[in-house]
């Protein structure tokens, strides 16, 4: 064997390994990433948010304060419905960390194409802004289960108020986008649990029109009479008051966590399968 061909065979043999140690670190990656995700919903410890503020425009002072005070009501409130489910009081599950505000040099970055190239490209562009974002805001992301970014606007319009999200299904991340007064406090954080609870692993809970879903996008499906509800079920969005009539929540006091949910998110066990022996 020549010289040449020597050194040809060495470096095959040393990109070869350096590519298996790259799948190696990648694999361990994913797998400590995987392991993580399931641990939040082994409720083992409270879920660590990071809700990040970013404003786009002059938002009211007042209504950003009134956002950060209303923390400690949705934390309370979640801890309600978890013991709701469980049957007993415990710890919060949710700890939440207010980063911002930050001010949004553009909006977050929206899908442009469902295809399989445009679903990359917005994962790209999407952690990009998002990674910016953390680094203006001071966000430690490392230590958060979960983060959600609020981008709160001044509203458009005196008589109306808009309020949208979206966010990685099991994931990590979810945004959302709000016009952002006084009188939306608790609805912006409300959708914010909403987007939240996705990146948990919990589905929605309503059609393709908007209303809630029967019986599962019911706060309480055993309630009699059955409507009107009391509370909204988180994932469905709004208070259904009788058969095809509903109503967005007011306050957290109507944010209620439905039985599909809680078996979503972990708080009780899976449903048994129909096909499971008995």
């Amino acid at each position: 064997m020549t010289s040449r061909a020597s050194a040809w065979v060495a470096f095959r043999r040393v990109r070869i390994a350096l590519l298996a140690a790259v799948l190696v670190v990648v694999l361990l990656w994913a797998w400590n990433d995987r392991r993580r995700r399931h641990e939040r919903t082994q409720w083992r410890r409270p879920v660590q948010v990071a809700l990040v503020l970013l404003r786009d425009g002059a938002v009211d002072p007042a209504a950003l304060g009134a956002l950060r005070q209303r923390i400690p009501a949705l934390e309370a409130r979640l801890a309600e419905e978890m013991a709701r489910h469980r049957g007993s009081a415990s710890r919060r599950p949710f700890s939440f960390t207010v980063y911002g505000p930050v001010d949004a040099a553009a909006a977050p970055p929206r899908p442009t194409a469902d295809d399989l190239r445009g679903l990359a490209t917005h994962a790209w562009e999407t952690w990009r802004y998002f990674r910016g974002v953390d680094r203006r805001a001071g966000v430690e992301w490392r230590a958060a289960d979960s983060r959600i970014y609020l981008t709160v606007r001044p509203p458009q319009h005196a008589a109306r108020a808009a309020v949208e999200g979206q966010s990685e299904q099991g994931g990590r991340v979810g945004s959302v986008e709000v016009e952002l007064d006084a009188t939306m406090v608790d609805l912006a954080l409300f959708v914010a649990t909403h987007e939240l609870l996705h990146t948990l692993g919990a589905t929605d809970k309503y059609d393709p029109r908007g209303m809630a879903l029967l019986p599962d996008g019911l706060a309480d499906p055993t309630l009699s009479p059955l409507y009107p509800q009391v509370a909204a079920e988180i994932m469905a969005r709004n208070v259904v008051v009788a058969p095809h009539r509903e109503r967005a929540p007011e306050t957290l006091d109507e944010l209620a966590v439905g039985p599909v949910t809680a078996r979503e998110i972990g708080w009780t066990p899976p449903a048994p399968r129909a096909d499971a022996p008995r």
